[in-house]
């Protein structure tokens, strides 16, 4: 059944209304996409409408650990994971500004939100924060990249934690009230 709920929402466009939080610099990365298309030489292209209605950008960033990264990275912020990927956080979260950014979401009515932050899949640590913080303010449902696919790719991350953020909340009201 959820599927269904799920699935009519996505094809008549009547989720719950969504805001996006992403690494600043990004506020326009889903709505580009990857620019796959099945017809390379089409001219007429049709890009779907986006799922959130707004878009907050987070001033954070982490950058992974290379030899070739030309970036002068500061060795003290540098963080090691148990993967083999360590990462360099550049900047901070500031809390006081994502706290600013959601409750101005609430009071435009979003009270479901997806983040998506560049290299989440290795470093989840703001996006937590960020979740732990939404949803001590009120929001209803808060998807975050991390939990919802971890991958590397952030575009398909960010599509499917959107889409994810968009549905959920209507499939639980609908098992909540349908059961």
């Amino acid at each position: 059944m959820g599927t269904t709920v799920a699935t009519n929402a996505l094809l008549e466009r009547k989720g719950e209304p969504t805001g996006l939080l992403i690494t600043k610099g990004f506020r326009d990365l889903l709505h580009i996409g990857n620019q796959a298309r099945p017809n390379i030489f089409d001219l007429s292209i049709s890009i779907p409408d986006n799922l959130y209605s707004e878009v907050v950008e987070v001033d954070e960033r982490v950058v992974l650990e290379c030899d070739k990264c030309e970036l002068k990275l500061d060795k003290n912020d540098s963080i090691e994971m148990p993967s083999s990927n360590n990462v360099n956080v550049v900047k901070r979260l500031d809390m006081a500004q994502v706290e600013r950014d959601l409750r101005d979401l609430l009071q435009k009515g979003i009270q479901s939100i997806a983040v998506v932050l560049m290299h989440s899949w290795v470093y989840d640590n703001h996006e937590v924060m960020i979740e732990k913080l939404a949803l001590s303010l009120g929001f209803k449902h808060v998807s975050i990249s991390s939990s919802v696919i971890r991958m590397i790719r952030v575009v398909p991350r960010g599509f499917t934690t959107t889409a994810d953020s968009y549905t959920t909340p209507l499939i639980k009201e609908y098992l909540k009230v349908g059961c």
